[in-house]
């Protein structure tokens, strides 16, 4: 029997190696931007093509590599952060497994120019699918410059499963703001098809992360800091009014190293509970210093999975440290009693008596309680029951309502609509009551019909939008004075996408470069809105939604500006307004749900109206 079990080639080796630690051009990009931040640099660029899918170039200013050290640096678990297995447990690297260069090398073609400071020249490789293709000498900047072209050229099954521009482009961002965020101290440039999307200079980190997602970010956020013999957590978590359903900015980070971490997050969400609503999270950006023994980053090549020696302990530092943080800023909202459709308090009446003034309490400052000769004297200048009962049979104001068998409610009302009869039949025939501020009840042949106003109205307003987006018909009504939107630098990709449904929605914007956008006009219904938080909001679901089609994206955006633009519950409305939400309603696509799936209407049937007086 002929043997069957052989050594795989190394070429081989390399290629099973990248499926794990090269799945996308955001992986190449991670592995080059984490060796040049263990190398050492000050400045870091990154150019990408086609979202990482022509072309990656990383450029550092780091201590670069002799010709040997470049050669080596591409051979499988090549690495000069480690030396034994004992040095996986005080790692103070990003890399420390040696699989990267390899990886990429064996999947894609790379062209590396690197020079030391003690070297004159430097070198310049060429490799292609692992294979060398040239060496040689050449004059280059100190530090490291690796360009990687054509990614999964030799794997055409793994290249086809690349997914659009779009969304490889919104990985690769992903992967750029993890290592921006835990290396302030690092100046950063990131170009996209030769677009500037990011430029960050050296900076503290709350000033990083305003420079990553804006400066409203820095309005949310609040410091925290805590020092402990087992661990040393910092940064910033988000005020409760900052919480949103979905999107919110929460990073982990553990010895400069992003991480996830679900038992963590329950810790903050915990510290949270009965400040913001249950399906609401807020942002975060933690930071743990911990002993390198005390944790494990050996867990998956992707380097984000981390153990913990003291899980539970430092879950309870953790939740101790943002509910301090929390209760020093004052950030305990206060309580709010819902005094909505309370009776109000009717004045002073007897029972079956009108115009009757409330009793009135007489003041004797010379009264003493404790003194006999004073209570006596009191009480019997007050005890002249007979004068107060003199001329209560005079009065006829006394008597009762229901004296006359109710002949005097006849006659208030005959006088309360005297001369103006039309108004009486104008209010008599109202057919619809409003509850609350919140339902319409309104009378149908089987029944009484019972709407929610803000979501008739968001199911309105999405149809009338949709039909503008897909028709290209938004009609624009022009702003006086222009506002100004500000979007982080990271969301400029996905606002390009959106840019033509907001248009045809009526929104006139103006791109200024940087993130800025100049709003001149915007779609006629919405006045009165806060037009740079609603762009914002639209951006924020359209990044949830990314990479769905193109309906989708439509449907978010309409659905959207629907919810920004409909009637606010507690809103009084007239009975001509009223009717005319029900008319719109009831000639909608779908009058009984939302778009997003919410009930808007239900009928009260007259069988289960009777059942209630059987």
């Amino acid at each position: 029997m002929s043997d069957v079990i052989r050594l795989l080639p190394d070429s081989v080796a390399n290629q099973i190696a990248a499926g794990e630690v090269i799945q996308r051009p955001a992986s190449v990009i991670k592995e080059l931007m984490e060796n040049a931040v263990d190398a050492g640099a000050t400045h870091i660029d990154v150019v990408v093509t086609d979202a990482g899918k022509t072309a990656i170039q990383v450029i550092d200013d780091g201590k670069g590599m002799s010709d040997t050290d470049a050669r080596l640096a591409f051979e499988r678990h090549a690495t000069s952060k480690i030396r034994e297995a004992s040095d996986l447990f005080a790692l103070h690297t990003m890399g420390f497994r040696g699989e990267a260069l390899a990886s990429i090398a064996a999947v894609a073609q790379v062209e590396l120019r690197t020079r030391t400071a003690d070297e004159e020249l430097g070198t310049k490789l060429v490799l292609g699918g692992s294979k060398v293709e040239s060496q040689e000498p050449i004059a280059t900047p100190i530090g490291s410059n690796f360009i990687v072209k054509n990614l999964f050229f030799n794997i055409p099954a793994r290249r086809k499963f690349l997914k659009s521009n779009h969304t490889e482009l919104n990985n690769i961002l992903v992967e750029f703001e993890r290592i921006v965020l835990v290396n302030p101290e690092i100046s950063f440039t990131l170009h996209h098809n030769d677009v500037e999307l990011f430029n960050l200079p050296a900076c503290l980190r709350r000033q990083r992360i305003m420079g990553v997602f804006g400066k409203k970010m820095d309005q949310d956020l609040l410091s925290m800091n805590v020092d402990t013999t087992m661990v040393k957590i910092s940064g910033f978590i988000g005020r409760p009014e900052a919480s949103r359903k979905k999107g919110a900015r929460q990073y982990f980070f553990v010895n400069g190293r992003y991480m996830r971490h679900p038992y963590f997050n329950k810790a903050v969400a915990d510290a949270y509970e009965r400040l913001i609503p249950a399906d609401e999270e807020v942002p975060y950006f933690i930071y743990f210093d911990i002993d390198p023994a005390n944790i494990d980053v050996n867990i998956h090549p992707t380097k984000t999975e981390i153990k913990f020696d003291n899980e539970s302990a430092i879950w309870q530092i953790l939740s101790a440290a943002i509910k301090e943080t929390l209760g020093k800023f004052n950030e305990v909202p206060s309580i709010d009693f819902d005094t909505e459709g309370m009776p109000d308090i009717p004045p002073y009446q007897p029972l079956g008596y009108k115009n009757v003034e409330p009793p009135k309490v007489s003041y004797d400052p010379s009264f003493n309680p404790f003194d006999r000769n004073s209570y006596s004297s009191s009480h019997k200048s007050t005890n002249r029951w007979d004068e107060l009962y003199k001329g209560l049979e005079k009065q006829e104001d006394f008597s009762p309502e229901w004296t006359d068998g109710g002949n005097s409610q006849i006659e208030d009302i005959d006088s309360l609509y005297k001369g103006t009869e039309e108004q009486a039949k104008e209010e008599l025939s109202v057919q619809n009551f409003q509850y609350k501020g919140k339902y319409i009840m309104t009378s149908v042949r089987s029944g009484l019909m019972i709407i929610d106003q803000h979501r008739a109205h968001i199911r309105i307003l999405y149809d009338r939008y949709m039909s503008q987006i897909k028709q290209q018909k938004g009609v624009s009504q022009g702003l006086l004075f222009p506002e100004m939107v500000q979007i982080p630098v990271a969301d400029v990709p996905i606002m390009q996408s959106i840019l033509d449904d907001m248009l045809s929605l009526g929104f006139d914007l103006t791109d200024l470069g940087g993130g800025s956008y100049s709003i001149s006009g915007i779609p006629t219904g919405i006045e009165g809105l806060d037009v740079p938080t609603l762009i914002q909001d639209m951006l924020r679901t359209a990044t949830e939604k990314s990479g769905k089609v193109k309906e989708e994206m439509q449907h978010t955006l309409a659905l959207t500006m629907a919810k920004s633009a409909a009637i606010v519950v507690g809103q009084v409305l007239s009975n001509e307004e009223m009717q005319n939400l029900v008319e719109q309603l009831l000639t909608t696509s779908t009058p009984n749900y939302t778009p997003d799936g919410n009930p808007v209407l239900y009928v009260l049937k007259d069988d289960d109206i009777g059942k209630f007086f059987k």
